[in-house]
């Protein structure tokens, strides 16, 4: 059976809609219909119930999503065993989004192949639905996200609070509102961030970029929020100064694992990631002593809550 066939039906089963899958597989919504029919065409039944809404999955779609995800496993597994160099005996995909290689996926690597050197290890790049999917269908065996989508197979462990803090290019940043850049962190960043900060809501120029959006504010004159473990090089070498008094934000990292992870790959892994989470934690917090002591207030207020709420 033509494994294309089968990813395609499970993106068009995890978005409910052709376009979607068309937008997350990268080709058009009509190669996206015609492989669905392809798969309906084989099994001789209709896979999905087609409307205006979407795409629901029929009966029929629902029984064959358990075996279409199996085939989708076995082969992964298949494929990652032959693909394993001689003098490894376990292998191991990690995904995380662009923020958390650095300080925490990149560490995450260093231990493993430390603690288990006959590991071999892939490493992946990219946003959460695609990571997601890789999740999903075994090309993966562990991510690092900020919002991970539960889905049936998987299970998700919060590593460490990632604190968004307010930095500016320039020094004794005070009236930045002219050189603001909403960078989007979600929908809950969104509405804190619309509470407390109303006259920077829409500043003409938003990045939904992560911490890739360092790279722009560092080289010009600009402020945004960004991680305080990702900045803290740039705050080190002075290319990038902290805004007194600006409240943060905390945003969870999570480990997401598959649950037919190898026991002694994930045990490995876990102990890793308790360590590089850790140190990562240690930098976040050095961070915001640094803001508490520049600022007013001993406490720093959260985005959007009162400081009691704290």
């Amino acid at each position: 059976m033509d494994i294309t066939l089968l990813r395609t039906f499970l993106e068009v089963a995890a978005t409910g809609s052709f376009i979607a899958a068309s937008d997350r597989l990268f080709v058009t919504q009509s190669a996206v219909s015609l492989r669905v029919q392809r798969l309906e065409a084989t099994l001789a039944k209709p896979l999905f119930t087609r409307s205006k809404g979407g795409a629901e999955m029929t009966a029929a779609g629902r029984e064959f999503h358990r075996y279409a995800l199996s085939i989708i496993r076995v082969w992964e597994e298949a494929r990652q065993q032959v693909a394993i160099p001689p003098g490894f005996t376990h292998s191991l995909t990690i995904g995380a989004q662009y923020s958390l290689w650095p300080r925490l996926g990149f560490r995450l690597v260093d231990g493993l192949r430390m603690d288990m050197p006959d590991l071999n290890i892939r490493a992946e790049l990219g946003m959460p639905d695609r990571l997601t999917r890789f999740l999903v269908e075994g090309i993966m065996q562990l991510g690092l996200l900020y919002m991970p989508q539960i889905r049936p197979g998987l299970h998700a462990e919060e590593i460490i609070s990632e604190e968004l803090v307010l930095v500016a290019s320039w020094p004794d940043p005070q009236d930045f509102a002219e050189h603001y850049v909403f960078v989007d962190w979600g929908p809950e960043f969104l509405g804190a961030h619309a509470i407390a900060l109303p006259e920077l809501t829409n500043p003409g120029l938003t990045m939904a970029l992560g911490a890739l959006g360092a790279e722009y504010i560092v080289n010009r004159k600009a402020a945004a929020y960004l991680p305080a473990r990702y900045v803290k090089k740039y705050l080190d070498s002075g290319q990038l100064h902290l805004v007194p008094d600006a409240p943060r934000f905390p945003y969870p990292v999570w480990a997401v694992w598959r649950d037919d992870m190898d026991p002694d790959v994930r045990r490995v892994a876990t102990n890793v990631l308790t360590r590089v989470g850790a140190d990562a934690a240690s930098a976040s917090d050095s961070v915001l002593k640094d803001l508490r002591n520049m600022s007013d207030d001993s406490e720093i207020s959260i985005l959007g809550r009162p400081v009691c709420d704290t």
